[in-house]
């Protein structure tokens, strides 16, 4: 295991905020020294355009970044770095796959699945689709535990009810982002495709990748697609891997500079990925920087990490049900959300967002509101909740802040 103390000093945030309890880490994760200086050395020492020029300045910025390219292949079990697109984030893979594949695979009467748990980046592109193309929008519900509803009676996994052989695409997250319950995504995708060996599906690993070890062919799904911010990378870079196969039949999702092969009067011809999806100048800083920050995850280790997370929530869990009984009310059995670092709950008599304010007055950082998961929300019955979610830098001592800060708003709403 790590030492949470020297883990937390490697994060100047808590030297300029040395009372800050930081607790919204499923926003986005705070950002280590070595992150911010690889960008500052980009910035101050070779601060040019890649791919373009032939001067030594430009060819160190090139490398650099296509460094990147392939510690994240390796870093998530692709077989080959060009499956590796950057974008600016994960909203942006998504809607990248509903463009340059969906609209070409999807036809009237086809079937689009999805779950009721998603972030909106993984509803609405697919919502919006169907209703273009008339076909048919399908959302797994989840039942009282909060798990989806694909199990049968006896406990076996069934697809049968919700997968057809007219199913083009299913999409879902392997972690909610309220709910922190982690699908079984192998054997979901493993399930769906006996059904349908055609289907494509999409993984949206955004909440997963900070947490778990992550080998996309052994999930065997088509896609997975995740941002940087959310494990200590900077924002504004996103990441989209797709089998090679799928993003060679894709048409580009932005055409300009950086994905031409040659122009004529006549015609364009594109480059092969992952150029063709990469137009014009991305944000060459933060692909850079990020390597520095898988490195520093797995410097940690992936199982350490999930291990330090798993602690963490069964203790938030096991704390807040001691402090505040039946006031406090959770959506989710604490053994299916044990690593996902989210812990979301609402009290009975007050608005989240009153909770939030005044544990902001305590320097505690935590989330309230629909999460960018309104249908989720709509489906539990309520309008908001509280969402408190730890990383790397969180410990025990963090929840017992965070317990006298909610005592402080129930005293003064009460």
């Amino acid at each position: 295991m790590f030492n949470i103390k020297t883990v937390k000093k490697d994060f100047p945030i808590f030297t300029h905020h040395p009372d800050l309890v930081y607790l919204d880490s499923a926003a986005t994760s705070l950002k280590p020294q070595s992150v911010i200086d690889k960008i500052t050395e980009y910035y101050s020492h070779y601060s040019v355009n890649i791919h373009r020029g032939i001067y030594a300045l430009s060819e160190k910025a090139t490398q650099e970044y296509e460094e990147t390219r392939k510690i994240t292949a390796e870093f998530i079990g692709a077989k080959d770095q060009s499956e590796i697109i950057f974008t600016r984030n994960a909203t942006e893979s998504l809607n990248l796959i509903a463009y340059s594949l969906g609209y070409q695979l999807v036809s009237k009467n086809d079937e689009i699945v999805t779950t009721v748990i998603e972030h909106h980046s993984n509803f609405v592109p697919w919502q919006i689709l169907a209703s273009e193309k008339n076909a048919i929008f399908k959302v797994i519900d989840i039942n009282d535990e909060g798990e989806l509803k694909i199990k049968n009676e006896k406990g076996k996994m069934t697809l049968d009810h919700i997968i057809t052989k007219k199913t083009k695409i299913l999409t879902l997250t392997y972690i909610s982002n309220v709910l922190g319950v982690i699908n079984p995504i192998k054997e979901i995708v493993k399930a769906a495709k006996e059904i349908n060996p055609s289907i494509v599906v999409i993984v949206d690993g955004t909440k997963a990748i900070p947490h778990i070890k992550i080998n996309v062919y052994e999930l065997g799904c088509d896609f997975f697609v995740f941002s940087a911010h959310k494990m200590l990378g900077p924002t504004g870079v996103g990441v989209l891997w797709g089998k090679i196969k799928h993003l060679n039949s894709m048409r580009p999702f932005n055409y300009g500079g950086g994905t031409i092969r040659e122009v004529s009067i006549e015609k364009t011809v594109f480059k092969d990925v992952p150029d063709k999806f990469e137009a014009g100048t991305p944000h060459i800083a933060g692909v850079i920087a990020f390597k520095r920050a898988i490195e520093y995850l797995s410097h940690l280790g992936m199982e350490n990490i999930a291990f330090h997370t798993k602690m963490l929530t069964s203790y938030t869990f096991t704390r807040l049900q001691e402090e505040f009984g039946e006031n406090i009310r959770f959506f989710v059995s604490p053994q299916l959300s044990d690593i996902s670092g989210i812990v979301s709950f609402v009290f009975k008599n007050f608005h989240p967002h009153d909770i939030a304010q005044i544990a902001d007055e305590e320097n505690i950082a935590i989330r309230a509101g629909h999460h960018c998961a309104m249908p989720l929300h709509t489906r539990l019955g309520i309008t908001a909740t509280v969402r408190a979610s730890f990383y790397i830098y969180n410990d025990e001592e963090d929840v017992e802040k965070l317990i006298k800060g909610l005592k402080k708003a129930q005293k003064i709403l009460g």
